[in-house]
């Protein structure tokens, strides 16, 4: 069970990082399609939340706060790709610090999360 536990943590952590890497790329000027950029409930990760972490994890108060701060990333990646798409491109790229800041939380978030249901089992 605890490899489940831990399949399902890497599995969410990769597609969290597969956004990062998708609004980077658009950023950048490849032909990303903004879908899952822009709609927290389009992207993998957001799907996770709403299908596997809400309903198993929901009860660690660290799993609302997931789910908060993925909707705050996606609202500054729409930011950062409304400036992209207004000809700020520098401002834009420049906003990516903030967003790994964002991320990194999210990251952080996950940790604690697995390392409390490891703890609990």
């Amino acid at each position: 069970m605890t490899n489940d536990l831990k399949q399902d943590f890497e599995s969410a952590l990769v597609k969290h990082l597969l956004f990062k890497s998708k609004l980077r790329s658009f950023l950048y000027g490849s032909g990303t399609s903004e879908a899952p950029i822009r709609d927290p409930q389009a992207c993998s990760f957001g799907q996770w939340i709403t299908d596997k972490a809400l309903p198993d994890y929901g009860h660690l108060p660290e799993t609302r706060e997931l789910d908060r701060v993925h909707v705050r990333m996606h609202q500054v990646a729409n930011r950062l790709m409304d400036l992209h798409q207004n000809g700020q491109k520098e401002e834009a790229i420049t906003g990516l610090a903030e967003m790994n800041t964002i991320a990194d939380h999210i990251t952080n978030l996950l940790r604690t999360m697995e390392q409390k249901l490891r703890g609990s089992r």
